[in-house]
């Protein structure tokens, strides 16, 4: 059995080549991991929307069209939003990747085995809703073949990646909505956002 990844890694590499790209996350360790690789204006950290993040990348990604979007979440978030992925497959916006960084256990509320621990495939729900590319990764060589889609393939894609519950120091984000709303939508439109 290969050993599950480092999620701070995964974020990392998955960021790495970013460019111009926004990211939405899910809250608690998505949102502290994607800090960890980086603050910037253009990361949206959902503090509490459990549920919401797909769709409020799919908002994004048809807003704007020519940005790619991602959205870094976990598999508890995902599987409170499951019906996002059938509204997302169905508009099919060609800009959009879902990435759900996998560990099975509802970390934010005790380490609960979630249902993905359970055996539920979060992979073939999206594939049968019909996103274009629906991929579980597994090892960071996986992940390498795969990155460059996040930034350039014709979406909606999903990744599903697994990765392990080892702790990671704390890496929090602002809290500040009305400040984090207002960075993010300067980053998306430019600063004629502000008139």
């Amino acid at each position: 059995m290969t050993e599950k990844l480092n999620r701070r890694a995964v974020v990392a590499r998955i960021l790495r080549d970013r460019g111009d790209a926004m990211a939405v996350t899910g809250l608690g360790n998505p949102s502290f991991d994607v800090m960890a690789a980086g603050d910037s204006p253009r990361n949206f950290y959902l503090w509490g929307a459990m549920g919401g993040a797909a769709m409020v990348g799919l908002g994004v990604a048809r807003a704007q069209p020519t940005k790619s979007v991602l959205v870094i979440t976990g598999d508890g978030e995902m599987l409170m939003g499951l019906g996002a992925l059938a509204t997302i497959a169905v508009d099919r916006p060609g800009n959009l990747s879902i990435i759900v960084l996998d560990n099975e256990f509802y970390a934010e509320t005790g380490m609960q085995v979630t249902h993905t621990g359970r055996g539920v495939d979060l992979v073939g729900i999206a594939s049968a809703a019909g996103f274009r590319g629906a991929t579980m990764v597994r090892t960071m060589q996986e992940l390498e073949g795969v990155a460059a889609q996040f930034y350039c393939a014709q979406g909606p894609t999903f990744t599903c990646i697994k990765i392990s519950t080892e702790p990671n120091p704390a890496a929090l984000p602002p809290r500040d909505g009305p400040y984090l709303r207002g960075r993010f939508r300067e980053a998306l439109m430019g600063t004629i956002a502000h008139q």
